[in-house]
């Protein structure tokens, strides 16, 4: 791995646990209205509109918008959905139950791992989240990253080639001195395509006790590591 300076991280399944974390927040909002309904189930309808929101702006249909915004847009369907009607709702109350996702926990080895990874790489995440989201994420969660780059500073989503050449522009980095580290193929994909090394670390619950993608590598990628210390270790780190 050697050139490699930065380390850039998928964040949502990688990183944090992002459906445990809308779940738990999502039963607390049940308990409170007297709903009768699955928080992970809700969580997994949720998370299912992400890409095709996303991919509203990636064609062009609406301009750059950022994810806080998406979501939000997307909650209220899901309300709906389980039949509440999001028009009586005080707005705070769908501000906040929208910032979940601001309030998820990071998987059990992502904050020693990248506490390792920091001492020897930059790191920073390469995500589709928006900067405040992000922010509010890391200082709940005591991630350590040297910058907080979100989708909004590259006007880009992934797997859009701007997002991944722009976030290594805005270091100062060439493609091939920058590293992403996600459980999905499909991102790796697309960085190695523009230029980045790779690094796959699976994420084997990340949609629930029924996983069926994401489970290997789908291709030869640089690294392919269990979990955050072990990447550590493969690259050296102390």
């Amino acid at each position: 791995m050697q050139g490699v300076r930065a380390l850039l991280f998928d964040v949502f399944g990688t990183v944090v646990d992002w459906r445990s974390g809308v779940a738990r927040e999502a039963a607390v909002f049940f308990a409170r209205r007297g709903i009768n309904a699955d928080p992970h189930a809700f969580a997994d309808a949720w998370r299912d509109r992400y890409q095709p929101a996303m991919q509203a702006v990636r064609s062009g249909v609406r301009p750059f918008t950022r994810l806080d915004t998406l979501h939000r847009e997307n909650l209220l369907g899901i309300l709906r959905s389980v039949g509440v009607d999001p028009t009586g709702l005080p707005e705070a109350e769908i501000d906040d139950l929208n910032r979940a996702w601001h309030r998820l926990d990071p998987w059990p080895d992502s904050i020693g791992g990248l506490e390792r990874l920091k001492s020897r790489f930059i790191i920073a995440p390469l995500s589709n989240g928006n900067v405040a989201l992000l922010l509010n994420m890391a200082k709940r969660a005591g991630l350590p990253w040297d910058a907080i780059l979100g989708a909004e500073v590259a006007q880009a989503y992934k797997p859009q080639p701007e997002a991944y050449l722009r976030t290594a522009d805005i270091l100062g980095l060439d493609p091939a001195a920058c590293m992403l580290v996600a459980a999905h193929n499909g991102d790796l994909a697309a960085a190695r395509r523009c230029g980045l090394r790779t690094a796959f670390v699976a994420r084997p619950t990340e949609h629930g006790p029924n996983q069926a993608t994401d489970l290997a590598p789908s291709e030869a990628w640089d690294i392919v590591a269990s979990d955050f210390n072990d990447l550590a270790t493969r690259l050296g780190c102390a």
